[in-house]
């Protein structure tokens, strides 16, 4: 039990040593609970187009098929929060998380490298690493590892910091300590609910229509945006931060000290006009290692074509 302690105060020193906000530890079991949610939640067809979601659910809730002899998820946070804003406000607009390099790159550098310390450090210890890339969910581990509640938008909200962080998590086959779940501290507020312009969160909260979400338009769907969304999208042309800018917990929100998610020096001072008249070769150059290349070129441009019409 010594040694465990050591481990698991030497594992969270280390993580915030390299960049990680919050640290905490959930033992690697089953997610029976949550099994049984995101069977509800796909056969409501709330995923949308995501048919991806539909595959590995083995792997998304026993972590032991991910690691085998698996022991303990490490669950961390990394903040991406710039209180900067696109200076046209007619401009079309971009979610927070992607105005600098692409998120899954720099976190899962640092992933390995707490990986690489743990095994230097403890010695032979089996572990895999994922940021928002792999059949794992996140929410529920980081909520189990006492990182936050899962507030009524969906989203791991944590009462010092708000929400506009990244979720990380390690498994591996190290025993530690584990942490508690927080409880919920939303109360009566329904402010993300108000505000959404899709209305994709349900009247009560905690479950999100996917296939409404300003993010999932713009990001993950690659047909044509239903016209039924026309003049909903709050001019939103990357993602959407709505449910976060309304959440009160987001005023403990601070700055993020990560230089690779420092914008582009043009990407705020755009204005309207010159994203209605983006070439791909400008995409290319503010976009150059960004998550925003994800939709490619002609994406972005179905996005700001559709906010037009």
């Amino acid at each position: 039990m010594e040694n465990t302690a050591q481990h698991t105060d030497m594992i969270r020193t280390e993580a915030q040593r390299i960049g990680f906000g919050f640290v905490g530890f959930a033992r690697a079991e089953y997610l029976d609970e949550e099994a049984r949610r995101l069977e509800t939640w796909l056969r409501q067809g709330a995923h949308g187009r995501m048919s991806y979601m539909e595959n590995y659910f083995d792997l998304r809730v026993d972590p032991s098929k991910l690691v085998p002899g698996a022991k303990t998820v490490i669950c961390l946070t990394f903040n991406y929060f710039n209180p900067e804003k696109q200076q046209d406000p007619e401009a079309p607009k971009i979610s927070r998380y992607a105005y600098g390099e692409d998120y899954h790159a720099v976190v899962k550098d640092r992933l390995h490298d707490l990986l690489a310390y743990i095994q230097s450090e403890i010695g032979e210890v089996s572990g895999r690493c994922f940021v928002d890339s792999a059949p794992v969910m996140e929410r529920e581990w980081a909520q189990r590892a006492g990182l936050g509640w899962n507030g009524r938008n969906t989203l791991t909200i944590n009462p010092k910091r708000g929400s506009y962080f990244f979720l990380a998590e390690i498994i591996c086959d190290l025993p530690l300590l584990y942490d508690e779940p927080l409880r919920d501290h939303c109360g009566t507020c329904r402010r993300c609910i108000d505000a959404c312009p899709t209305e994709a969160i349900s009247p009560e909260g905690y479950f999100l229509d996917a296939s409404k979400c300003i993010s999932y338009l713009t990001i993950e769907l690659r047909d044509e945006i239903p016209p039924e969304f026309r003049g909903k999208m709050d001019h939103w042309m990357f993602g959407c931060d709505v449910c976060q800018d309304v959440c009160p917990w987001n005023r403990f929100s601070e700055k993020h000290a990560e230089p690779a998610f420092e914008p582009h020096p043009d990407l705020l001072q755009l204005s309207k006009h010159d994203w209605q008249e983006l070439t791909e070769e400008s995409f290319g150059k503010v976009f150059k290692k960004s998550a925003v290349k994800r939709v490619k070129y002609a994406g972005l441009k179905r996005n700001i074509d559709f906010l037009e019409k």
